[in-house]
């Protein structure tokens, strides 16, 4: 696989040698964008799951906030294995990466709440559409954020 401008496609930071094995997923989509895309889709699927798990779980004794905390923590761990194992393909500093992992989605939530609460109250932009845009920028920003801060590998 190779980049747009030729040079060996990386995972992670480390370039993908021909015979470094690029996984059913990146075999399938070709794409470390699209990979990362299809995981997010999963996971998002998967965290309103553990969701709806959580709020049945814990009835309404406790504030629904309680779930969604509870399906970030159960869900987050997944998450990581799956960017790690079919996005980013990477091997060690397992420790290193999930802080990192971490680190990033905690950025991408502060990220969403204060630039939707920024679009809707500050420039007056409707709530849905705004929070649609915002959730596609903080999405892609989150992907670099992956790929240069949690799973990054040097080169060489």
């Amino acid at each position: 696989m190779t980049d747009s401008a030729g040079k060996p496609a990386t995972a992670g930071g480390t370039a993908l040698g021909e015979h470094a094995d690029p996984g059913p997923l990146l075999r399938l989509v070709r794409r470390q964008e699209l990979a990362f895309a299809v995981v997010g889709a999963v996971n998002t699927a998967m965290g309103i799951g553990l969701t709806i798990g959580w709020l049945w779980i814990l009835g309404t004794a406790v504030p629904p906030s309680m779930a969604v905390t509870a399906a970030y923590a159960t869900g987050v761990g997944i998450a990581f294995v799956l960017h790690r194992r079919l996005v980013f393909r990477v091997r060690g500093r397992l420790l290193r990466d999930f802080a990192g992992f971490l680190a990033v989605n905690s950025g991408g939530l502060v990220a969403n709440a204060l630039l939707l609460e920024l679009t809707v109250t500050l420039l007056g932009f409707p709530p849905a559409p705004a929070a649609v845009v915002v959730m596609g920028a903080v999405a892609v920003g989150s992907y670099f954020g992956h790929r240069y801060i949690s799973f990054r590998r040097p080169v060489g």
